[in-house]
């Protein structure tokens, strides 16, 4: 990478509470230099990032590549591709592939494709199975797949339901230090359900899936994390009282964590009036109660994390009855806009509170090194303009798939670019 110099950035550094505008040079992948202003000389590139806000680089700790398996849905370069349109450096995949992420060889076969995609600008950070092809009955090698560089555990789109197995799952997680992430869900309760239960789903004819389904698993997997210790972690939150039960959880102190996704702070139940399948995701989209629940969650930090969930599904999939469709949607693209929108703009977070949950927490939930601004570090940088307004057209995501509900809507906050392992993109 030629020596670049980065004119008139605007730094936001959550780590070092550092928040000032300045050039940047980086030579070899490393920042050397950071000032008011640095010379320009004729062996140097020069981007000028007037209006850009430069930032650790982002993380997103819950994205599904798809690959191996399901190959027609994404694949990992395709995912990758998009995860530098969304401004993110990094990504942790689940395990739900075919086969699951159960055995050290899908591991190394993951790293190993994503090195070889963008000249392995993106870091992938595997998430093994907590049970043998995710089906809840026998646990995995976790030794084994610590081993081989997992970075936690989950049977993500599965629950954890067997409370013996996620005391043991829980145990080893105090032993590599890696944290147990749930899709918590009670299923006795949600059988066939699509949608949130309530008024909206008795009146569309759709089965619905209860709130108290999320707050009994987070209740009963606390009580484990009382007894047993580890590190748990609650994927995707969605519901008001899951909340108030992991808030009470950390004011005891244990080691209790959550994120939540763009659409379940930005999207209502309500949506789901249109039997537009992109509006179908698991969990479900709530009451407006609970998508206010979640910005304030994010507000006072109990909420410790923005992911996406990004889960490509292919547009034959999509295009079923609102009954028969899978859940899920593509978000890698859209959550730098949608949390700018929808949190920054209306001033439930500052810009340096919504990079903490993109930079800082996810890598220290993850037991990842930081990622932080100053001469002498590598250059692992996330680039956008909070100020650009631009208008979602699902048409031109990089992802293979297309399946968002978002089409159309204008957002601010827009990704101009990344940074990472000596390589640079962007615009």
């Amino acid at each position: 990478m030629k020596p670049t110099i980065l004119k008139n950035t605007h730094i936001i550094d959550p780590l070092q509470n550092l928040d000032k505008k300045a050039d940047i040079l980086i030579e070899n992948g490393k920042i050397t230099k950071i000032a008011t202003q640095i010379q320009q000389t004729k062996d140097k590139t020069v981007v000028d990032l007037k209006g850009a806000v430069v930032a650790p680089g982002f993380i997103d700790m819950h994205v599904h590549l798809r690959e191996p398996g399901y190959e027609h849905k994404a694949t990992i370069a395709t995912e990758l591709a998009s995860a530098v349109a969304g401004g993110f450096v990094g990504v942790a995949c689940m395990p739900n592939t075919n086969p699951a992420i159960d055995d050290g060889s899908i591991v190394c076969y993951i790293k190993d494709q994503s090195e070889k995609t963008l000249n392995g600008l993106i870091d992938v950070y595997p998430i093994a199975a907590v049970t043998v092809n995710r089906d809840g009955k026998q646990i995995t090698e976790m030794a084994e797949l610590s081993e081989a560089g997992v970075v936690g555990f989950s049977d993500d789109g599965n629950p954890v339901g067997n409370a013996h197995i996620m005391r043991i799952a829980l145990e080893y997680s105090k032993m590599f230090n890696k944290p147990i992430i749930q899709h918590a869900e009670e299923k006795s309760l949600t059988h066939d359900g699509v949608m949130n239960e309530g008024f909206v789903s008795t009146t569309l004819g759709l089965p619905g899936i209860p709130t108290i389904a999320e707050a009994l698993m987070i209740q009963r997997d606390i009580m484990l994390t009382v007894y047993c210790g580890g590190k748990y972690h609650v994927a995707h939150l969605s519901t008001k009282l899951g909340l108030e039960l992991i808030r009470e959880a950390k004011r005891n102190g244990l080691p209790v964590t959550c994120e939540v996704t763009p659409h379940h702070f930005t999207l209502t139940e309500e949506e789901v009036r249109s039997f537009d399948t992109n509006t179908k995701m698991h969990p479900p989209l709530r009451t407006q109660e609970d998508v206010d629940a979640m910005k304030e969650g994010l507000s006072d930090g109990a909420i410790d994390v923005i992911a996406t969930d990004h889960a490509p599904h292919s547009y034959d999939e999509k295009q079923v009855e609102y009954l028969y469709a899978p859940f899920g949607i593509v978000g890698l693209e859209t959550a730098i806009g949608l949390s700018v929108s929808e949190l920054v703009k209306p001033g439930v977070l500052t810009l340096a509170q919504m990079i903490e949950k993109f930079t800082v927490n996810p890598r220290r939930i993850l037991n990842l090194p930081q990622a932080t601004i100053k001469a002498g570090e590598n250059a692992c940088l996330t680039i956008f303009n909070p100020e650009e307004e631009w208008t979602v057209d699902i048409q031109r995501l990089k992802s293979k798939s297309k399946n968002s509900p978002f089409h159309g809507r204008k957002l601010f906050g827009k990704p101009v670019g990344v940074i990472n392992n000596g390589r640079i993109m962007i615009g």
